[in-house]
């Protein structure tokens, strides 16, 4: 078997699915639905949704801050891992997509818990700043790359101490190391790392990850548990 051959990343990614995570039908149907309404197919897959799960457990999440929704694959997993009272809020710019998100929420039986916000996120955060509406725990960013820097400096406006975000499909199939690229989700993602990088109140790493999604990669952030002094 080749190393770096996509069946061999997608083999993987199944029997890892298969033993780890197991059928679904909720989340089946979320990409079903999606699919039936002509969505790009991008959401995350099954064992990076389980690791959203599973941090946002970690973290003891009791609010989270989603930024792209789709159709609502990824906030299914972030919601399952809210304890009782605890609420998320997820933003996405297409109407059609947050209406396929909306019906997916609701079969899942989370609509009572998660609200859907539509509109640009730049705005949509701005009105959440406004509103006080932090501080959250836990940070979930899939949206266009080009404004990545703008999400994260929102999002640590709204984050609690301690707060973990993560960003997702930054490695961009390793373009993520070009300084010459004239890509703008390229450029965003590497302006981004220049921000964590300079910043001290945020702690990261940028992992790269192969498998049904191809060859991208993902930010985890920390957000410092008190204000740095410079």
């Amino acid at each position: 078997m080749q190393q770096n051959d996509p069946q061999v990343w997608t083999a993987v990614d199944a029997y890892a699915q298969e033993r780890l995570i197991g059928p679904d039908e909720v989340l089946d149907a979320a990409l079903a639905a999606a699919d039936e309404a002509g969505l790009p197919q991008i959401a995350v897959a099954a064992n990076q949704g389980k690791l959203l799960h599973l941090l946002a457990l970690t973290r003891g999440a009791r609010r989270i801050l989603e930024i792209g929704t789709l159709a609502g694959y990824s906030t299914i997993w972030l919601a399952r891992a809210l304890p009782a009272g605890g609420t998320l809020t997820t933003l996405e710019i297409d109407p059609a997509h947050a209406a396929v998100a909306t019906a997916n929420l609701d079969r899942a039986g989370l609509a009572d818990r998660v609200e859907v916000r539509v509109g640009p996120a730049r705005d949509s955060l701005a009105q959440l700043i406004d509103q006080g509406a932090g501080p959250y725990d836990f940070f979930f960013i899939d949206a266009d790359k080009a404004n990545i820097p703008h999400y994260v400096e929102a999002a640590l406006a709204l984050a609690r101490p301690g707060a973990v975000m993560v960003v997702d499909n930054v490695v961009r199939g390793g373009r993520l190391a070009d300084p010459d690229s004239t890509d703008e989700a390229v450029r965003g993602v590497r302006r981004m790392h220049e921000l964590l990088a300079g910043d001290r109140r945020l702690d990261a790493t940028t992992v790269q990850t192969v498998g049904t999604k191809g060859y991208d990669g993902f930010t985890l952030i920390r957000v410092a548990d008190a204000a740095v002094e410079d």
